[in-house]
């Protein structure tokens, strides 16, 4: 009996009820889209994607993303990973079980398989458990078997909390201003040598490194705010998607 309240307990009402308290905290905070057009012209143009960030800053995307649908993660086959399966779940994400020490192959081609049937793909560079802000191979590894470009998404809120994890998980705070940002796309090769994918590898990692200071410097600028939040490209973002599908 016990074991089954656990499953219950762990596969259903945690991330049920996590969902909710993650929407009602969503629901308070006014976000903005930057740079929009980074994601809209491969979506506008039939083609899908993979949405990167840091473990540290996925957060507000959560029901933000829930709009992208459909999408789909890798998650390790550990017991964790099990856990974090049920709440991908639960938002309508589809999760793929693998990872380099177990299931990676069939991982990979199950992605690719949900790639070319219209899905795209979301993967935290650095999850789940760091170092911070390392772009693992992982994420070369699916943009090479899946030939999608690598869009950095980036999310930076005014004001937060930074929990005491091995990151300083970032919760914006309620009512908070939050920015999504889309950088330029990055391709990657399927042909890359050994020395060529580590380079690779490094850009990646510094041109996070680069938008993630530079997107969280525009609440430093009261005229940059001003601007972001006069827009409503938010909405028009989202309104373009829906016409897409319709």
């Amino acid at each position: 009996m016990k074991r089954k309240f656990k499953y219950f307990l762990y596969r259903y009402l945690v991330p049920f009820v996590g969902l909710i308290i993650v929407k009602m905290f969503a629901f308070t905070h006014r976000m903005r889209i930057v740079n929009p057009e980074n994601e809209r012209d491969i979506l506008d143009a039939g083609q899908t994607l993979i949405f990167v960030s840091w473990h540290q800053r996925f957060f507000p995307g959560i029901t933000f993303f829930a709009k992208r649908k459909p999408i789909a993660i890798m998650i390790s086959q550990s017991r964790d990973g099990e856990y974090m399966a049920h709440i991908v779940k639960t938002l309508g994400w589809e999760p793929v079980r693998g990872s380099s020490t177990r299931g990676g192959r069939e991982a990979l081609n199950k992605l690719k398989e949900l790639a070319l049937s219209g899905y795209n793909i979301g993967h935290i560079v650095d999850g789940p458990k760091g170092p911070f802000g390392v772009v693992k191979p992982g994420l070369l590894r699916i943009a090479q078997v899946t030939g999608l470009p690598i869009v950095p998404t980036i999310t930076s809120a005014q004001k937060k909390w930074a929990l005491g994890s091995w990151d300083k998980f970032i919760i914006p705070k309620l009512f908070s201003r939050v920015i999504i940002r889309f950088g330029k796309p990055i391709h990657v090769s399927d042909d890359l040598s050994e020395a060529e994918f580590e380079q690779k590898r490094l850009m990646l990692e510094h041109r996070l490194q680069e938008l993630y200071e530079d997107t969280d410097r525009i609440w430093n600028d009261p005229e940059k705010i001003r601007k972001i939040f006069a827009s409503r490209l938010e909405f028009q973002n989202f309104a373009s998607v829906l016409r897409r599908r319709g």
